[in-house]
């Protein structure tokens, strides 16, 4: 803005100076002292232009390489970020122990201020549990359950809905002071406005997955279960990620640009990072963290059917590594209104469990490969630590995943296994956002 006036300012000078008159002797009656005046005029217009072009220059110059104003984001709002993305990966490990102790469904009613309270006195806790009484979990599962036994699973949901509230409170409260203090760029600010709006979407999206759990058209079905839709449970898993990876990368990109700022970034790490040998490796790590993403979100889908309880072997299922096709497309699983049998991917427990099978190795190898080719790479410190770190990430989850297997779902192996999950997501991003280029 200052430029654009400075150059308008310095143009309106100038055509004032170009309309001065210029006076040129051209009439032969014209008196040798008129004559003289009139050179004297000229030249002296000549020597103003010059004068004032020179200047134009000169403040154009300086206009061009001042240095512009810009606000950086102070790192305590990265150190907030982060504690923020380290409340959402506990609540993603509960959120999951919920589902695995088949808690979710023990509270019936969403009350975001009066749910913070749980039942104190036994007359409290009979009528919360007259009210669970009323679904179709307890109806068709739980009805030798036992008061002591409900306040179990009553606490493990409970818990999981006050970190969420706790982490919407953390990200809305803090969120507002740095922003009333200047302490965010206006980019940062939107960001972090998106994060906290999908939080909020976040918790629609909690209780829309425990209302299809609570339907009662569940028991009309027959042979149904009651329990959380695997697609809206799969669906609620990738919003939390979503939080989660995002909060992540603007956590590192605020203390990078700090460290930019203030010239502290090393010049021999910007210069490998803009090095185009590169180019190639930046694109398989995205790849390969959108196929870590993809089996992450059918992981969801074999927790939402239970299908890790079948199949408990491990590299076969069955007599052989794959399974009958006649199990794999089931007609069980085709309606009527349905093309194909393709709704054997997202219902039927077999193929589930046999493409997160599939996904997990491809994975892996990849994973494996990729590490193998970035041996032959220049990579910076920082960069090479993400992708060793992101190896060792994949030999721990496939350990988890097939120990998990063969010993039938263990609430302990289960719940490392999901967390080793978002490990190895969080070492993925660790290795993107390092191999960002530095525009130095």
């Amino acid at each position: 803005m200052i430029r654009s006036a400075l150059k308008r300012s310095l143009t309106g000078l100038g055509r004032m100076a170009a309309r001065q008159p210029n006076i040129v002797p051209t009439r032969s009656f014209l008196t040798k002292t008129t004559q003289y005046k009139a050179n004297s005029l000229q030249a002296f217009n000549q020597s103003f232009k010059n004068s004032f072009i020179a200047a134009q220059k000169r403040c154009l110059t300086v206009a061009n390489t001042a240095p512009i104003a810009t606000v950086v984001t102070k790192p305590a709002v990265a150190y907030w970020l982060y504690f923020n993305a380290g409340m959402v990966f506990s609540i993603i490990v509960v959120g999951g122990l919920t589902r695995l102790t088949e808690s979710g469904l023990s509270i019936t009613e969403w009350n975001v201020i009066s749910g913070m309270k749980p039942p104190r006195s036994a007359l409290e806790w009979e009528e919360e549990f007259e009210k669970y009484k009323q679904f179709p979990e307890y109806k068709l599962l739980n009805r030798n359950m036992t008061i002591e036994e409900f306040k179990n699973i009553f606490y493990w949901e409970w818990s999981h809905r006050m970190i969420g509230r706790f982490i919407g409170v953390s990200f809305i409260l803090p969120g507002l002071y740095f922003a009333s203090k200047g302490h965010m760029s206006r980019r940062v600010a939107k960001q972090t406005f998106a994060i906290t709006s999908l939080i909020g979407f976040q918790g629609f999206m909690g209780w829309y997955m425990v209302k299809s759990g609570l339907s009662e058209a569940l028991m009309k079905e027959p042979g149904s279960v009651p329990r959380v839709s695997q697609y809206r449970l799969t669906a609620h898993l990738a919003t939390a990620i979503a939080i989660y990876g995002s909060t992540i990368f603007v956590a590192a990109d605020i203390i990078r640009q700090n460290k930019i700022a203030s010239g502290k970034y090393p010049q021999a790490t910007a210069a490998m990072l803009n090095n185009p040998i590169l180019k190639r490796f930046r694109i398989a790590s995205h790849s390969i963290g959108a196929l870590m993403m993809l089996t992450v979100l059918s992981g969801g889908l074999v927790a939402g059917l239970d299908a890790g309880l079948i199949y408990n072997e491990f590299p076969f299922m069955g007599e052989g590594i794959i399974p009958p096709t006649n199990e794999l497309w089931s007609d069980d699983y085709v309606k009527p209104t349905d093309k194909g049998k393709w709704r054997n991917l997202l219902e039927n427990p077999t193929t589930v469990q046999f493409d997160h099978r599939t996904l997990a190795e491809t994975t892996a190898t990849l994973t494996t490969a990729l590490w193998l080719y970035s041996r032959r790479l220049p990579l910076p410190k920082n960069a090479r630590l993400a992708v060793n770190t992101m190896m060792g990430a994949v030999v721990l989850q496939v350990t988890l995943g097939i120990s998990t297997l063969i010993y039938m779902v263990p609430l302990q192996l289960a719940a490392a296994h999901q967390a080793g999950a978002l490990v190895l997501l969080t070492s993925n991003y660790w290795l993107i956002h390092a191999l960002r280029r530095v525009p130095l």
